[in-house]
């Protein structure tokens, strides 16, 4: 199995919002090749131009494809307008991405298996649109898809049943555990399915969790959540991403040493 290293860009927004290229070579020079850009949309040509000078690449990428509306990453809600899946996929190509994955749905829609199967068929659908450019569609769970158990299942693995076989998933460790799941065990459980995960670390530190944004993410391997087990567990694993929601210290050096700890432990 050979699993490439990323970073999820969001993990630097601030700087990425305030300095692209300067940002995407620090990126670089912290070991990285490959990156997983997120509302690339509206910033494709640009951000397509600022990897190639920084020599990264970006096979994956985030976009909603199964939402109206764009989301804040606390989970509140916005009023503006997500684009097209076929804008989406333009885009994606411009940057070279192969899969584009759906960030996020909104809690209110995993109380029933009837709102699952909405959000597969939307999914479904985007699939169908991206098969025509090459590129794959795949979903990326937050805590919630997990905490959601319908007769003994979660709802991360209703969702799964759903979908089409094109349609992937990218499994955040840190969420799923946050969400009273092993990590092990669901991979194993969505086998083949899973082409990436968020390698993402934290403590789960009960006072600490609850924060927003999480207070207590630390460096790959540094914290609670069994990454090199779960990832051992992925047999189609393509992707293990860095991602950090919050992190007090030096950001630029907790990446690095997170990529440092997945190219030893994980990467091949």
């Amino acid at each position: 199995m050979t699993v490439q290293t990323s970073i999820q860009l969001f993990t630097l927004k601030n700087e990425l919002d305030a300095d692209l290229d300067g940002t995407l070579a620090a990126v670089a020079a912290r070991g990285f090749v490959a990156v997983e850009p997120y509302d690339f949309v509206h910033r494709a040509e640009p951000l397509a131009a600022a990897l190639a000078a920084a020599g990264l690449v970006a096979p994956s990428g985030h976009a909603f494809l199964a939402s109206e509306s764009f989301v804040n990453p606390d989970g509140s809600g916005t009023s503006v307008p997500v684009p097209a899946p076929a804008e989406v996929f333009a885009a994606a190509k411009t940057l070279g991405m192969g899969t584009v994955i759906d960030p996020y749905t909104e809690p209110a829609r995993w109380e029933s298996v009837e709102q699952i199967a909405e959000t597969a068929r939307l999914l479904n659908a985007a699939a169908e649109i991206g098969a025509a450019s090459g590129i794959r569609v795949g979903y990326h769970n937050h805590a919630h898809e997990l905490e959601a158990v319908f007769d003994g299942v979660t709802g991360l693995e209703v969702l799964a049943g759903l979908l089409d076989e094109r349609v992937v998933l990218e499994v955040d460790l840190y969420w799923v555990a946050r969400g009273g799941v092993d990590p092990v065990a669901l991979l194993q459980r969505l086998g083949s399915r899973v082409v990436a995960v968020h390698a993402k670390d934290g403590t789960l530190d009960p006072e600490l969790v609850n924060a927003y944004p999480p207070a207590d993410q630390v460096p790959a391997g540094d914290g609670a959540v069994p990454l090199v087990a779960a990832i051992a567990a992925a047999p189609a694993l393509e992707l293990a991403i860095v991602e950090f929601d919050h992190y007090e210290g030096d950001l630029l050096d907790a990446v690095e040493r997170s990529r440092i700890y997945l190219d030893e432990n994980v990467a091949a």
